[in-house]
This record gives structure tokens, C-alpha cells and sequence, in this order.
């Protein structure tokens, strides 16, 4: 069965606007697993936009879930995973200049880079995915790259505005999971999923997480944390796996 992986980003976005204690991302985090979160996501950027290196190390220290721990493939945050030891490190591109992150990583063409910066944490015990787009060639050599998982970037679908588009992108993310499936990858979707877009992996089979953050974070806003991790989780387990 499919489950739910809360992304807290953006409850330190608010924080950070006033350089402040609050809103807390561990609080959120607590709550969110409260409700049914199977696991808590951060990503730490090389700008500290949002999340701090503090909340990394309070939030390994008291989950009662799994930390995903999202990061750029540098040495710095190579250093830092290593020490905290997350329960899943997820490769993805960042730019300075991008509100939220804009694609998938690029691994063709990589797959030695890629290899040879995971065996760390394999060796630690720590699971590693790739962020990638639902293209066959980024697939395969993602599998090339030795990672367990691949999360599949799910943004363009949820940005689709008409009808025929959003189904054709969603064909491509499907197939995409069938693929990765078939070269013994583990798939995680994610990026932009929402109340409404989710629905339409109702019926899909291979997937294991759901990492959703901004849209349950702008719910909670107006409903509150546990509210709005419950209905989400509750969606997400009413899948056919």
C-alpha cells in the first residue's frame, strides 16, 4: 500500500519571513505524523531559504517516522547527510534562482558520478532515489546509478491546464512507473500533487510514496496540520495497490 510522506519546507518558509521561532517545522512535523504521515521530508538548500541545519538535526533526533532528507549531490551536503543519517537521501537539481524546484535530475550520461556519490550512504545503511523526470532514458540510467528508489517528478502533469494534456502527461508519468518498476527501482511520486490531481493515481499499482508538501501546507493554513495530513492520508490509503 501506497503512503504519504509529508514535505515541511514551507512551514519554515513562513518562519524564515520574519527570521523567527515560528511557525516550528518540528511542531508540524509532530503533527503530521499524528495524522498519519509515514515519513518527513526536508530539503536543505545551499541558500538555507527555508529549512536550517538545526531543524535537520532536531527533527533525526525526535521522529517517530522516517527522515527524507532532499539535497543537491555536493559535498557539503554529502558531509551533512552522512552525519545526520536520514533514513532516505533524494538527489535533486537546485537552482538560486527557482521558486521551488523545476525538473528532474539530469542522470543520463552520469550514472559513474551518480555511483560513485551514493556508495557512501549505501554503505551506511542510508536508502537513497533520484528525482527524475518520467523520460525512459533518465530512468534507465537512474537504475544504472545504483539508487533503490526514483521519485517521478509529478509537476508537469499537476501544471497541465487542459484536460487532453493533463492525460497525457499522466500516461507518460504511469508508464514512467512501469518502467522503473520493470528495471527493479522502487518509485516515489511527487511535485505538485494536490486534493484534486492525486485522484488520478487512484488505480495505479508500484507506487510506495506520495510526497506532497505545498498543497498540504496551504490547507493547514485555513484548516490546520492535522486536518489536512488525515485527509490526505486517508486519500492515499483508499488506493488499489
Amino acid at each position: 500500500m501506497p503512503v504519504l510522506v509529508v514535505n515541511v519546507d514551507h512551514i519554515a518558509t513562513i518562519r524564515q519571513a520574519r527570521m523567527g521561532q515560528e511557525p516550528d517545522p518540528v511542531t508540524a512535523a509532530h503533527l503530521a505524523e499524528m495524522a498519519g504521515a509515514m515519513g518527513i521530508i526536508v530539503h536543505l538548500r545551499e541558500d538555507r531559504r527555508h529549512i536550517q541545519d538545526r531543524d535537520v538535526e532536531l527533527l533525526k533526533a525526535v521522529l517517530k517516522t522516517n527522515l527524507h532528507f532532499e539535497m543537491a549531490a555536493t559535498d557539503e551536503m554529502k558531509a551533512i547527510a552522512l552525519r545526520i543519517r536520514p533514513y532516505m537521501v533524494c538527489l535533486v537539481p537546485e537552482k538560486r534562482e527557482e521558486l521551488t524546484t523545476e525538473g528532474g535530475l539530469e542522470c543520463a550520461g552520469r550514472e559513474s558520478f551518480l555511483k560513485e556519490y551514493l556508495a557512501p550512504f549505501h554503505d551506511s545503511g542510508i536508502r537513497s532515489s533520484l528525482f527524475i523526470d518520467a523520460d525512459p532514458a533518465q530512468i534507465e540510467a537512474a537504475g544504472k546509478s545504483g539508487a533503490e528508489y526514483v521519485e517521478i517528478h509529478t509537476g508537469h502533469y499537476a501544471d497541465a491546464q487542459h484536460y487532453k494534456d493533463k492525460q497525457k502527461k499522466l500516461e507518460k508519468i504511469v508508464e514512467g512507473v512501469r518502467h522503473a518498476r520493470n528495471l527493479g527501482l522502487k518509485v516515489n511520486l511527487g511535485h505538485g500533487l494536490n486534493y484534486h490531481n492525486i485522484y488520478g493515481f487512484s488505480r495505479v499499482s508500484g507506487i510506495s510514496e506520495y510526497s506532497i508538501g505545498h498543497s498540504i501546507i496551504s490547507r493547514a493554513a485555513l484548516t490546520g496540520m492535522t486536518e489536512a495530513v488525515k485527509t490526505m492520508a486517508g486519500i492515499i490509503h483508499a488506493f488499489v495497490e
